[in-house]
């Protein structure tokens, strides 16, 4: 089943790493959100896409999720030392990565032909596409004023309360291999990354939401809420102070109908099925807490083993 994830943050890396291990390489993509993208101590710093890569090379630090397993600090102990920019601090091995990144970008090739160098190099064979080329910060309007994701996110500890999160317009972008990612793919699937800064930038990339839209494939997300909270992250807090429910069937409604198929829920809200149901959404009851490499591998074929019942003619590792 040849299926393309919108992923962000490290549920979204969690449930692309389960897909890898069932899914043939070639069946799977992935779009990677770029809109907490960032530039600092002049380096292109990517922590979306980078949290996938090391998450499939293996190489990701198993406590938080993101950067690289077992990194030393001896740069940014340099940086303090010089007064210089801490507030973001970057591993050595995972310097490497944005040194080699930000100059290969300088010499000319975009961010999607550099992620699958890097890529490469790392033994990653699935595709990691990013969401778009060109830059697409993603700002956030707070009681303190607007400030870049990362400054929100990192820098303030994401204190100061959104009062809302500011896409960049004209849309950006989709490259042609975005496209190709989307036309070509039997299964859409939303992975349990914050809705409205992990995902809604990719929505926001031209043509993502039209694709998404068109019916023309089965479009699942998989709720980041559990019992009325996220797993990892600001996402519950942020829909609270935005007015959204914070639950599954809050999750469905700011996707709506109209975008999805179906939403994959964790059993411990499973008493939402029907209101979710009723709102034209498939629902599917399942265990989502990723804990273990056991969980995830089993989230990743009870999706793709419910998909292939509403779709008898889609199948694990086949065409449609």
């Amino acid at each position: 089943m040849r299926t393309t994830v919108l992923a962000g943050g490290v549920g979204g890396a969690k449930l692309v790493w389960g897909l890898a291990q069932v899914l043939a390489p070639e069946e799977l993509t992935i779009l990677g959100n770029t809109g907490d993208d960032l530039t600092h101590l002049g380096l292109t710093i990517c922590p979306d896409l980078d949290t996938v890569m090391y998450t499939l090379a293996g190489m990701a630090d198993p406590d938080s999720g993101w950067g690289v397993k077992g990194d030393s600090f001896g740069a940014m102990e340099s940086v303090a030392r010089y007064r210089g920019s801490t507030w973001f601090r970057l591993g050595d091995q995972d310097l490497g990565t944005h040194l080699a990144r930000t100059e290969l970008l300088a010499a000319g090739l975009t961010l999607t032909q550099v992620t699958a160098h890097l890529c490469h190099a790392l033994g990653v064979r699935q595709r990691l596409l990013p969401m778009a080329d060109q830059p697409a910060p993603t700002l956030v309007d707070t009681a303190e004023g607007v400030l870049s994701f990362q400054e929100w996110f990192v820098r303030r500890r994401w204190q100061p309360a959104v009062r809302k999160v500011i896409l960049p317009l004209p849309r950006p972008a989709a490259s042609s291999q975005v496209l190709e990612a989307l036309d070509m793919a039997d299964l859409i699937l939303i992975a349990p990354s914050n809705p409205l800064v992990s995902v809604a930038p990719i929505l926001n990339v031209s043509s993502v939401r039209e694709a998404l839209e068109s019916r023309q494939r089965m479009v699942v997300a998989v709720s980041p809420i559990i019992g009325g909270r996220a797993v990892k992250g600001p996402a519950a807090k942020m829909m609270a102070q935005l007015g959204m429910e914070v639950s599954p069937l809050g999750v469905a409604r700011w996707y709506g109908a109209g975008l999805l198929s179906g939403l994959v829920l964790d059993q411990a809200d499973e008493s939402l099925t029907p209101a979710i149901e009723a709102l034209g959404i498939a629902a599917l009851p399942a265990s989502t807490w990723m804990r273990t490499d056991s969980d995830r591998i089993g989230l990743a074929s009870c999706i793709l083993d419910w998909v292939g019942s509403m779709r008898p003619d889609l199948n694990q590792k086949g065409a449609r």
